[in-house]
């Protein structure tokens, strides 16, 4: 998006990177995936068209997409090695930077609303594994049954890679679909207040209690209202080693660098270059928007008062 007068509010969504390839994307599947996209944004948009913060648009827009089955996180996250659902997010608000992340939660129902708690109520910025889910239920955030993630295109998908393992002909990258799904929601409200949220199922198959850049604060989340609000998508252990949110913001913040420029730079330069694959959304203090990924698709959207869209390839 060109660069312009500050819109009243503006917000930035995705569905992760690495979409399903056009071969794979039926027309039914491509209509349903948009109209989710377009059902979390306005969710948002709701929020910051009746003068509600950017950190509440960036939850409810989240939590849709957490109980959206479509997306690897929450409901219809993919499943490890083991057979389990391991779920990460996090939170983060421009006024203060405050910032709150949980890593390998099972039985909690929306993780960003954990984060979140994480960042309103305990002196602390990441919490994972039992004693996030024991914070969780110290905090009345709600829990469910492990069952209700499970989706059965996420299990297939995970016994398909069981198989490939078996006969030695799978890897981990020869299908994004397998590799990166994430969700996540940038804001800029009227008080001039950037928020961004991420939440995510991790990898297809991930072991080990594996976490990716969802949880790490300035790897895929990161926001301050002086610069920009950004949450990334994609193959996660690059996102980490190039602190990517924050790198974005760096650019802007000792480069002078324009939000197009700084994504730009940093997803189809600097990741190509070392072999990362995914993409990003962010937003500035000024409402410029900005989504671009280096891969064959990735699912999003965005909306300011006078502009809106969603989409999934180039």
């Amino acid at each position: 998006m060109s660069e312009h007068k500050r819109p009243a509010w503006a917000i930035a969504i995705h569905g992760g990177a690495g979409a399903l390839g056009r071969a794979e994307m039926t027309p039914e599947k491509e209509a349903r995936y948009r109209a989710a996209l377009d059902s979390a944004l306005q969710i948002g948009e709701n929020v910051l068209r009746n003068g509600g913060s950017a950190l509440d648009a960036v939850t409810q827009t989240v939590q849709w997409l957490e109980d959206c089955p479509l997306f690897n996180a929450g409901r219809g996250a993919v499943f490890t090695h083991e057979g389990r659902n391991e779920l990460d997010a996090s939170i983060m608000e421009g006024r203060t930077q405050m910032a709150g992340a949980v890593g390998g939660v099972t039985i909690v129902k929306n993780p960003i609303l954990l984060a979140r708690a994480v960042m309103e109520k305990s002196p602390h910025v990441m919490l994972t594994g039992r004693g996030a889910e024991q914070f969780a239920l110290e905090n009345g955030i709600d829990t469910v049954s492990p069952a209700w993630f499970y989706t059965e295109e996420r299990w297939n998908t995970l016994q398909k890679m069981l198989e490939e393992e078996k006969s030695k002909t799978g890897s981990l990258t020869r299908n994004p679909d397998y590799k990166f799904g994430t969700v996540g929601c940038v804001a800029l409200d009227q008080s001039g207040n950037l928020a961004a949220g991420t939440s995510t199922g991790g990898m297809t198959n991930k072991r080990w209690n594996r976490l990716g850049d969802t949880p790490v604060i300035g790897a895929g989340t990161y926001a301050d209202n002086n610069v920009c609000a950004v949450s990334c998508t994609g193959h996660g252990e690059y996102f980490i080693r190039y602190a990517v949110a924050h790198d974005v913001w760096a650019l802007m913040a000792y480069k002078g660098l324009s939000l197009q420029e700084a994504t730009e730079l940093v997803v189809n330069k600097k990741l190509v270059e070392k072999g990362g694959e995914g993409g990003l959304i962010a937003v500035d203090k000024n409402g410029n928007i900005a989504l671009p990924f280096n891969s064959e698709g990735m699912y999003r959207g965005f909306a300011t008062p006078e502009e809106r869209k969603v989409d999934i390839y180039k």
